[in-house]
């Protein structure tokens, strides 16, 4: 008799995605063997993510709703939004009563301070529910949001079926009171991790002449990549700050950002009034190719990445570069110094100092022996501690804990 496979199902309301979704994906390629795996995302994702998904055996449903996670300004705006963020929480619930959650493992993105009543009747339905949370909540909050916060974070780390992941230590520690002391003694971090074969396999076939010669990206220029969403919080304007800087006294230095989407005309307007011309591109990442190994093999066109980010959990991309043997500078904040240790495994920079970031690409640029050592010292380090495979077996056997108990 064939065992029947459990249900494990990952949900995200997204169109927005990045290394939070790369962290499921590799959950998925280590339990596909095991459960009956499904993903849910919005039909209206891009057609890169989507691909990611399905090259990896899952099935794949669609939701015709999606979460708008667009900045509200106005008062308004930011009504407007919590009814469509509650709207989205009750589709949400309609879709996933169609699944036996009693019977089945759900990975959810939703922030549960936030969404503590969607959690709440889940596990009515005595739903076994996951969420990862990649950074510790925002600093700096009126006293009376930290209160309910707590409180909505203590109510649900009593229900049964609800469990934390943290993607790194520094949100685990940093979420010590914030919910029942018997919880988070309990709570699994589950890293951001990188795959080590795939890594081996990009550094034995990468050829950054031809992806440079593709993209125009000049073979003598030394090239400085950021990768990721082009937001705020990922530092954007520090980085153009920083890059106006250095290419005032070094022509010989590009800048490149990889993103899944596009500058918006007033981005792309902002953009243009660093007059930094070819000194600066902008790549769609669906561009590069139709395989994340593609996307890595991209990273390879860099001489150092660099990450000007204010607010990040262990930013995939940063690992990856990092594992690729690329040397790498990035922001004191987070869980980012459990990477990248100062002058040991990459540089690290005080967020917001666009001075300081544009003196640290020089720095490495001037310093050939440096970046060797950096570049060998950061990929030992992150291959030998942020090891998707290992991460995943952690999460897939908590997955498993809720049927033996």
């Amino acid at each position: 008799m064939i065992e029947k496979r459990r249900k494990l199902i990952f949900f995200w309301p997204y169109l927005v995605w990045g290394g939070a979704q790369i962290y499921f994906l590799a959950i998925i390629k280590e339990a596909i063997d095991e459960w009956d795996i499904t993903v849910v995302f919005p039909r209206a994702s891009s057609p890169e993510m989507i691909r990611f998904v399905d090259q990896t055996g899952a099935k794949i449903e669609f939701l015709e709703f999606y979460q708008d996670l667009q900045i509200a300004n106005s008062l308004s705006d930011k009504l407007r939004r919590q009814m469509h963020r509650i709207q989205i929480e009750i589709e949400s619930f309609r879709f996933l009563r169609r699944y036996n959650l009693r019977e089945s493992i759900l990975h959810i993105e939703f922030p549960p301070w936030q969404s503590w009543i969607f959690f709440t009747a889940l596990a009515i339905r005595r739903a076994n529910v996951f969420v990862t949370m990649h950074n510790a909540l925002p600093d700096k909050q009126p006293a009376w949001r930290v209160a309910v916060w707590k409180a909505r974070l203590h109510f649900l780390s009593r229900l049964p079926g609800f469990h934390i992941f943290t993607s790194n230590e520094d949100t685990r520690n940093k979420l010590r009171g914030w919910v029942a002391e018997k919880f988070w003694q309990k709570m699994r971090v589950t890293y951001t991790c990188v795959n080590p074969p795939e890594i081996e396999n990009i550094v034995a076939t990468k050829d950054p002449a031809e992806i440079r010669e593709k993209f125009r990206i000049d073979k003598d220029k030394f090239v400085v990549l950021c990768v990721g969403q082009f937001i705020d919080r990922k530092g954007r304007w520090v980085f153009l700050d920083a890059a106006k800087t250095v290419v005032k006294e070094h022509d010989d230095v590009m800048f490149v950002w990889l993103s899944p989407k596009l500058p918006t005309d007033d981005e792309q307007k902002r953009i243009d009034e660093y007059k930094l011309g070819e000194k600066f591109k902008f790549v769609l990442s669906e561009t590069v190719g139709s395989t994340h190994e593609d996307v890595l093999r991209f990273f390879c066109i860099a001489d150092i990445f660099a990450l000007a980010s204010f607010v990040e959990g262990l930013p995939i991309a940063l690992l990856e570069a990092m594992a690729l043997g690329i040397p790498s500078i990035s922001t004191n904040v987070y869980a980012i110094p459990e990477a990248v240790k100062h002058l040991e495994t990459g540089l690290l920079i005080e967020a917001g100092d666009s001075s300081a970031f544009a003196d640290a690409i020089i720095r490495l640029k001037d310093d050939a022996d440096l970046r060797a050592q950096l570049a060998r010292q950061g990929s030992e380090f992150v291959l030998n501690n942020f090891d998707e495979r290992v991460a995943s077996r952690r999460a897939i056997s908590a997955y498993k804990e809720c049927f033996r108990a």
